[in-house]
């Protein structure tokens, strides 16, 4: 059969509310036209973003019936621990209340004022907390990641020789780690290699320099590199994502991506040093080391979700059903990250608006003209997010796992290509008001003058 269907059936259900035009544009300017600061109950199809919206198994909320909300000594985190020792090696297993809390003490720990992180490229959160211990975060994806039109298998790849200059330029002292994010959310959800993951291990020991992963989406890169790197393609998503982690020293992980939960992350390294650093700093802030800012529960249905991202059935579908929107409105005109990745589709809103000047915000324009139209939430990718550091103006939709059905996908691609007909007409944006770090989350827009 050439039909991917959803590997799952439908056991309990969420009611939709449908707004108006007039309703939507009235309350996407009380929010100061920031997708963020909408109440949900207003938004039909939410696409802002995969992490933490996952629709969770039958499995896992039995599992959390049995969550052991001990505050020191939880059975539960040792049953998490077993499963994440199991599929990465790490040694040490310190969790978190979502991945920007393991970073946070990463970071805090490895880095130093005037030191340099490279990385595929960063992430919001990824940035900003390593900007906040005064350090500096350069991205180095391949060159070819600046063309979002080039269909390239592994354009999440980091420029290898980039790095070896950047070590060169600053010394190997001057780097506390090196970080590669798969797959690379900020350059277009795109995979990374297992050869390009190898190559960076090298230059890593070579050097002496610590190498981490930030794994949030680490299944879907994995099931990427079994469909795309011919060397895998006989090697399940479970024997690939332990290859994977074979090769770093650590990781940061978000459990509200690929783990299918609503809350969770952890922090690993094999390093007992730094692991005693990581635990004090984790009692200070998030919680005791067994718990970590989690309750049971949590920790419960984070290592069965662990085990089920690894399904092959469901990460074919997954990958498919993504392209599957990618495809519907790349075939019509509209200009995305090509070729479609895992969690999300990209639109270059550079391309498709190319009347409004970086300086008003094309991706934001763009989501804003699409949930006044469709009620569908997204999220921009560009430079109200990076600021300078900006290398595209995208607007990311980002697809939760197990919640939407083909047709709400339909539906998205019917909306999509109805604002695509009118393009033209889309006004730019400016900022009015915005903190210091992260604006993204609170700034407060209007139409540019």
């Amino acid at each position: 059969m050439k039909t991917v269907i959803e590997p799952f059936r439908i056991k309990s259900v969420e009611p939709l509310r449908q707004t108006t035009r007039e309703e939507r544009e009235r309350l996407v300017s009380k929010a100061g036209y920031n997708l963020f600061t909408l109440e949900a109950r207003d938004v039909l199809i939410d696409l802002l973003t995969d992490s933490g919206t996952s629709a969770m198994s039958t499995e896992q909320w039995a599992a959390m019936m049995r969550g052991d909300e001990s505050y020191a000594g939880s059975a539960s985190f040792f049953r998490m621990k077993r499963v994440v020792q199991d599929l990465t090696g790490f040694k040490h297993v310190i969790p978190t209340h979502q991945g920007r809390a393991a970073e946070r003490i990463l970071f805090s720990v490895m880095c130093k004022p005037g030191q340099v992180v490279p990385n595929n490229t960063h992430f919001d959160t990824t940035r900003a907390n390593i900007e906040f211990t005064g350090a500096r975060a350069v991205d180095l994806p391949v060159a070819e990641a600046m063309d979002t039109q080039a269909r390239l298998d592994f354009k999440g790849n980091m420029d290898v020789g980039a790095l070896e200059r950047l070590i060169a330029a600053e010394g190997p002292g001057s780097l506390p780690l090196i970080m590669v994010t798969i797959t690379n959310n900020s350059g277009g959800g795109q995979p990374v290699s297992m050869q390009n993951l190898e190559a960076v291990r090298g230059v890593a020991s070579r050097y002496g320099i610590p190498f981490y992963l930030d794994a949030c989406r680490f299944a879907e890169n994995a099931w990427l590199i079994h469909e795309r790197e011919a060397e895998y393609q006989h090697s399940s998503p479970r024997e690939i994502a332990r290859r994977m982690f074979s090769l770093a020293d650590g990781c940061t992980f978000s459990a509200k991506k690929d783990a299918f939960a609503n809350i969770g992350g952890m922090l690993c390294t094999n390093d007992d040093r730094l692991a005693a650093q990581e635990t004090n700093l984790l009692i200070l802030t998030e919680g005791f080391p067994t718990y970590g800012g989690l309750a049971g529960r949590d920790l419960e249905a984070i290592a069965v979700g662990l085990e089920e991202i690894l399904d092959p059935d469901y990460l074919r579908y997954r990958i498919a059903s993504t392209a599957y929107l990618g495809r519907h409105i790349a075939s019509h005109g509209v200009p995305i990250v090509e070729p479609p990745g895992g969690h999300a589709i990209y639109i270059d809103a550079a391309r498709m608006l190319p009347h409004v000047p970086r300086t008003q915000f094309p991706g934001q324009a763009l989501a804003v003209e699409l949930y006044r139209h469709a009620g569908i939430r997204s999220v921009e990718i560009g430079s109200v997010m990076f600021g300078g550091a900006a290398r595209h103006e995208l607007l990311r939709l980002a697809i939760p796992r197990r919640v939407y059905t083909q047709s709400h996908i339909d539906y998205v691609v019917e909306a999509i290509l109805e604002v695509y007909a009118y393009r033209d007409r889309i006004r730019g944006m400016r900022i009015v008001e915005e903190p210091p770090f992260l604006r993204h989350f609170s700034a407060r827009f209007d139409w540019a003058q």
